[in-house]
């Protein structure tokens, strides 16, 4: 299969006022045309810093530090502002920001919205980028006619739906959803699921599905990465992460999941370390069950315990 986007070595930190926080630490992966990624950990693991990091659009006082971001030969770490805007954003990346109902602004009517990604990145004129807009909304489940509409007379999963459009817009190479469920009740949740399924296979696009939900992960992506305090700790096949886990930390959550017919709730005792000064050796370590001196001492390396499934864990040496 053809390799789409090849991630080395990135690192993106946050110089805040304490100290830097190391969000993407050393983070490496690929991702092939046409498949679905997946994205997954804890709330402060680094996903969506990991998200931004590949559009180059990490917000202040974040910016990525080391490492490359490889998409059509481009490498998107080392460019400009300039060259992203014309050449990456939209066109080749494009994003669903997490939480449509504060993504969209509410002064403005939808055309208006979707159309502006047409006119700063295709240099089109507003008219013929609404029109636009009009042929792509029934793609996602919407009437053309809420163009004339502002988001607050749009359900939340109305507004969903028009922040996949308008990542579609420019029929981009890949698009990443970040937490696209947010605040949405199930059945709605079901809905934008479903439609992502159906883009993915009706235009073929590349998805990178981001979210701390495991059965939505089960449910929409080919491959997963799970991410732990900035790093990766496992990574494979839906199928096999799902189905073997091998990382404690990936057996952690698997096992936090509610299941039917018990009451009882497991955990992962303790909690993250703090990314401004992350411990020696293995960062999953003070929470292990499995902890040994070595875990202290050293960071794993990555270990193949599969076909296509790799580990970052001592216990597979």
């Amino acid at each position: 299969m053809e390799t789409i986007l090849k991630v080395e070595g990135l690192k993106t930190y946050y110089f805040t006022s304490t100290g830097v926080v190391k969000a993407v630490d050393g983070v490496n992966f690929t991702m092939q045309r046409g498949e679905s990624l997946g994205i997954a950990g804890e709330s402060g693991c680094g996903k969506s810093t990991l998200a931004y990091s590949l559009m180059n659009l990490v917000p202040p006082p974040g910016k990525i530090v080391d490492g490359s971001i490889i998409l059509d030969g481009m490498d998107i770490a080392k460019m400009d502002e300039d060259s992203l805007r014309n050449e990456v954003r939209w066109k080749k990346v494009a994003m669903v920001f997490q939480g449509a109902m504060n993504a969209l602004t509410p002064v403005y009517k939808i055309g208006k919205q979707l159309a502006e990604p047409l006119v700063i990145h295709g240099n089109i004129s507003e008219d013929e980028a609404i029109e636009k807009a009009k042929e792509i909304l029934p793609k996602v489940g919407l009437d053309p006619n809420i163009i004339n509409r502002y988001p607050h007379e749009l359900s939340g999963g109305m507004k969903q739906r028009v922040m996949i459009a308008m990542a579609l817009i420019m029929n981009p190479d890949i698009v990443i959803a970040d937490e696209p469920t947010t605040a949405l009740d199930v059945i709605v949740q079901a809905q934008i699921l479903n439609l992502l399924k159906k883009l993915k296979w009706e235009m073929g696009i590349n998805l990178i599905l981001i979210s701390h939900d495991l059965s939505i992960m089960a449910e929409v992506v080919d491959r997963l990465i799970i991410m732990y305090a900035g790093k990766i700790v496992e990574i494979g096949n839906s199928e096999d992460v799902f189905g073997k886990p091998n990382h404690p930390y990936t057996q952690g959550l698997l096992n936090s999941i509610p299941k039917l017919g018990t009451h009882e709730l497991n955990y992962i005792p303790g909690l993250p370390p703090d990314l401004r000064n992350p411990p020696k050796g293995c960062r999953f370590a003070d929470r292990c069950p499995y902890v040994m001196d070595i875990c202290r001492r050293e960071e794993p390396p990555m270990f193949e315990v599969g076909n296509g499934h790799y580990s970052y864990c001592w216990l597979n040496r």
